[in-house]
This record gives structure tokens, sequence and C-alpha cells, in this order.
């Protein structure tokens, strides 16, 4: 077994602390990566205060790794010792399923196993994530971090870069297409980048206009303020696609109400409460709801490739471990630009 340091919650609520616990040995088709830089995750904050039920404790959070392979198993042709690789938010699935298949194995019919909060196939080892020294993962959940792309600024594209990439790729943003991200956080800002890198039309909708400058800084074209009833009246039937990224609850009938004919809008942000919806929103012109999570592992491999073809990477604030307490209030209380990420290094002492 693998000794290793890190950092856990004890218990729902409870502060971060140091922890120690093993990982498993290297097997044939493993890789052991020391790890570099862990992003924090607002999911991150939402699980270590149990605030979705179901979380297992002591938790080590953190499912945007990047960091060196430090060692492979005998079998391992992916991957070899000294590449730059990154975690995303599953380190296994089924491998059978039609989803995992056909490349989505973030949508395993039996559930993927999540990198941490979750148990391995065995049924049995829990999962303990990147606030961490070192992983074991198999090597086919393990993605090559082109040398383009700085270490630490790649980790946040292992979730917030996939969470993107994802649903714009599907809905096929691109040139001659208008895309609305609502919100400019740590998905959004994102958003943003990618959608403008594939040269769709980019438009923020945020509560107000506090972050424009950033959002143009961005790449987007526009940005209005959801809180200005103008922005409703001015954008009716405007947009082909547009992607939620904040966990609250909006008023979905009049964000459908922006959309043209077939337009889609996306929820990746998880509000508290269901959401509602009158049917006529979505039958006036064809309107779709739809939902979109992470990515498969090739997309995600697709999407590192793609940041660093166009020099994309996330806007982060580098912190010690010791900090990442204040830093889940910072993240609560929407004070940061854009994205925490734990320098492990201050980790190892």
């Amino acid at each position: 077994m693998i000794e290793t340091n890190g950092y856990a919650a004890p218990a729902a609520k409870a502060p971060l602390e140091p922890f120690s616990f093993t990982r498993r040995d290297v097997r044939d088709h493993d890789v052991l990566i020391e790890i570099s830089y862990a992003g924090i995750c607002h999911s991150d904050i939402h699980q270590v205060r149990d605030e979705w039920d179901g979380s297992a404790f002591p938790m080590v959070p953190g499912h945007e790794i990047a960091g060196i392979v430090a060692a492979v198993g005998g079998a391992v042709t992916n991957h070899a010792v000294g590449d730059r690789v990154g975690v995303g938010c599953f380190v296994d699935s089924c491998r059978e399923c039609d989803a995992c298949r056909a490349g989505e194995e973030q949508y395993c019919s039996e559930g993927n196993t999540p990198t941490y909060n979750g148990v391995e196939r065995d049924g049995v080892t829990p999962t303990y994530g990147g606030y961490s020294t070192v992983i074991v993962v198999d090597e086919n959940y393990v993605l090559r971090i082109p040398d383009a792309l700085p270490l630490d600024a790649a980790a946040p594209l292992l979730c917030a870069g996939i969470t993107l990439y994802s649903p714009l790729r599907h809905w096929r943003a691109g040139p001659g297409t208008r895309v609305a991200i609502v919100g400019l956080g740590g998905l959004g800002h994102m958003g943003v980048k990618l959608a403008h890198a594939m040269g769709a039309e980019v438009t923020v909708l945020s509560q107000s206009l506090a972050k424009e400058a950033d959002g143009r800084r961005l790449g987007a074209d526009h940005f209005r303020a959801t809180s200005d009833p103008a922005t409703f009246t001015d954008l009716t039937g405007y947009f082909d696609l547009i992607i939620n990224t904040v966990s609250v609850n909006l008023d979905l009938d009049e964000f459908l109400g922006l959309l043209r004919l077939d337009g889609t809008f996306v929820e990746v942000g998880l509000p508290e409460h269901p959401l509602r919806v009158t049917a006529f929103s979505l039958l006036d012109a064809r309107r779709r709801l739809a939902g979109s999570m992470i990515g498969g592992i090739a997309e995600t491999q697709e999407m590192l490739d793609f940041c660093a073809e166009h020099g994309l990477a996330s806007d982060i604030e580098l912190i010690n471990i010791e900090r990442v307490n204040e830093a889940y209030d910072r993240v609560v209380a929407s004070d940061v630009r854009y994205r925490f990420v734990i320098d492990v290094a201050s980790l190892r002492g």
C-alpha cells in the first residue's frame, strides 16, 4: 500500500484538516500520479457540507487533478513515467453498458466511480480525491495534459472546462450561432472562452454588470444584466443555445423566451429546488430544455487538446493547502476570479 498525505473533512460541515491514508499498490493497468495541483470545485463544498445528502466521511475532495506520472503498471501502454496528466470527475465505470461503449462514461448505466466520495468497483474501497499527494488510477481514466497548457491552470479544465465544452460541442456552437452563458463564475468564464474560440457570438447573462469588463476580456461580444427587465425584452427569440452555469432557481419561462425556433436551454448548474417551467414556453417555438454532465474520457481529451491549440486555460488563484477552508468560504461568497487551485507542494512540507 502507498502511504498518502491529504486534507479531509472528518464530518459534514467540519473544516478540512490533515489526513493520512493509503492508496492501493500499482496494478498492471494502473498509473501512479504525483499530484501537483488540485482545483476547488463548488461541488467539493456541496459534498463536504453534505448539501446533496449521501456524503461519506472522512472525505478527501478534489476531482480537478493535474500532476506527473511517477510509476506505471506492467501492462500500461497509454502513459509513461514523467508524463503530464490529469484526472477528472470519475476514475472508472462499468465499461460494458451502451454509454460506456459509446465513450460516454459519465452516463454509465451502472454509475461511474467518482474520484472521491464514492466506492471502487469492488464495492468496498472508498475513493479519495485530489487534495492529496498521490493518486492511483486505471490508465483508461487518465488524461494527457498537452505541454502548451500550464499544469496549475489546466487542473480546473478537468471539471469546469469539460462541463462547458461538452454541451457546446453537442449542440454545435460555432460560426453563425448565438450562445448565451448564464453566470460568469468558475464554469461560466470557461464557457465564454470556449464558445468564443469555437466561433460563436457570445453573450454573458449576469445578475449585474459588475463583471462586464472581465466578460469582454474573456471573449464575450455582449454582456447583459438579468436584473434589467429590458434584457428579456430586447433579446426575445435571439439565442440558439443558452447554458446555465448558476446553481440558483431561475425563472425558466423568462429564459426560454430568449430562445429562437429550435433553441436549447441547457442546465449544468445544480439548483437546490426542482426546476419549474410551463409547457407553453417549450411548445411556443419547439424549444428544448436539456441537461448535461461533464464529458466522457475521449471528449475530455479532445477538450484539453482544443484548449492547448487555442491557448485556453482557467483564470486561477493559486493557494496553499492551509487556506482551503478560507477558500471554501470565498467560493460561496463568489469571491474568486475564477477558480481556486491548491498547490499540492504545500502539502508535502
